[in-house]
């Protein structure tokens, strides 16, 4: 079984950041180079079971819920059909917990999945950037939202 983990801070606290990231359905509201998604078979973004149909590029990935929690503020997923690289038993999970220090927030992706062993290494280093790039676009639309907030301030002041 290999294992693909990326880890950062971000200056939000996690509840901000948990709101955004709760719901399965929200990838494209915070993930850069994702299109339209939805949830198959009319269930919510919070429901576990919950299927997400995503256009990511060029690809459409089909991801399941596996499980959720508020309290650990983090969600386990895995592939549904077809997977988009070459794995099996893929499941990954994001997790983002508060730091006190700063109101401040430590957010873990990982993934643990089977490959042909000589494709290990080169999967690992594929999923750890995918995941540092997805948090850095998580951390773009946090400061985004964060300028807007602090624009409507300004006007209405």
């Amino acid at each position: 079984m290999a294992k693909a983990d990326y880890s950062t801070m971000f200056a939000q606290p996690a509840p901000e950041m948990w709101k955004i990231v709760r719901d399965f359905n929200n990838y494209p509201v915070w993930v850069g180079g994702a299109g339209e998604s939805r949830i198959e078979d009319g269930k919510t973004g919070d429901t576990v079971s919950a299927v997400r149909s995503v256009r990511y590029q060029d690809r459409h990935i089909r991801q399941r819920l596996l499980a959720q929690s508020d309290v650990e503020r983090s969600q386990t997923y895995e592939f549904c059909g077809e997977p988009t690289l070459p794995v099996t038993g893929f499941q990954a999970t994001l997790r983002i917990t508060p730091v006190v220090d700063g109101d401040r927030a430590f957010v873990e992706w990982w993934a643990t999945f089977d490959c042909e062993p000589l494709r290990r290494e080169e999967l690992t280093g594929t999923l750890q950037g995918s995941f540092g790039r997805w948090l850095e676009s998580l951390r773009a639309t946090l400061q985004s939202q964060a300028h807007s907030l602090r624009s409507e301030d300004a006007a209405a002041g």
